[in-house]
């Protein structure tokens, strides 16, 4: 079963940046009406590369949210772990590891201080959280990933993508953004091209970028 996960009570937490809207996700996961981005199922992109055989070793997911994508790792047999500010998405990712047999930890903590866990990891995963930061925080963000990964990691990123039309949802991300967080971080960009998001509401899909990166 999954071990337990470091609660705010316990101080390990580590709160969002101000502006990264950490508010809002801990309302969402614990059940605010009208509150709902969760698909409850991993993201098509991770199981396609999954099925691949690109996800290795030790797996962390950036902001696992209710953890459908680390749990999906899980079901492949890797140790994985899901990190995440909101207590109660960590306790919602817990409770579904249990329920499913599933071994996976899940700590709450600052995707922008993951040195601080004092790991490092072979895969990283980042399915949703990137495009939560601000341009000016993203930066950060791609290095605190880069302190937490073993040289020759790899990470793949879902992010929301500037081709989306709107202004509703996340912040929107161009690829001149993704390639200049990430390549001043220590990260060499494999592969970054369009791809889809899946959401919780019509039409079902966002416009989204992938990229599949290495650590130096």
């Amino acid at each position: 079963m999954n071990e337990p996960s470091r609660g705010a009570g316990e101080g390990a937490g580590r709160p969002l940046p101000t502006g990264s809207g950490v508010d809002i996700f801990e309302r969402h996961y614990a059940g605010e009406p009208g509150a709902g981005w969760e698909i409850h199922r991993p993201q098509r992109t991770l199981r396609r590369i999954a099925a691949e055989g690109l996800l290795r070793g030790r797996v962390l997911d950036v902001g696992c949210g209710s953890g459908d994508n680390a749990l999906l790792c899980a079901e492949y047999g890797l140790d994985t772990t899901g990190v995440d500010a909101a207590p109660s998405a960590v306790a919602l990712a817990s409770a579904k590891a249990r329920e499913r047999g599933l071994t996976a930890r899940f700590l709450e903590w600052d995707v922008t201080e993951l040195a601080a866990l004092g790991e490092q990891f072979d895969t990283l995963v980042d399915v949703g959280c990137f495009h939560c930061f601000t341009p000016e925080d993203r930066p950060r963000v791609a290095r605190s990933m880069a302190a937490a990964t073993v040289p020759g990691g790899r990470c793949f990123l879902l992010c929301f993508s500037d081709r989306q039309p709107g202004s509703w949802g996340p912040h929107r991300v161009t690829e001149q953004s993704v390639r200049e967080s990430f390549t001043g971080a220590g990260w060499e960009i494999d592969s970054l091209e369009p791809a889809e998001l899946d959401v919780a509401f019509a039409p079902g899909v966002a416009q989204a970028w992938f990229a599949a990166m290495t650590r130096r």
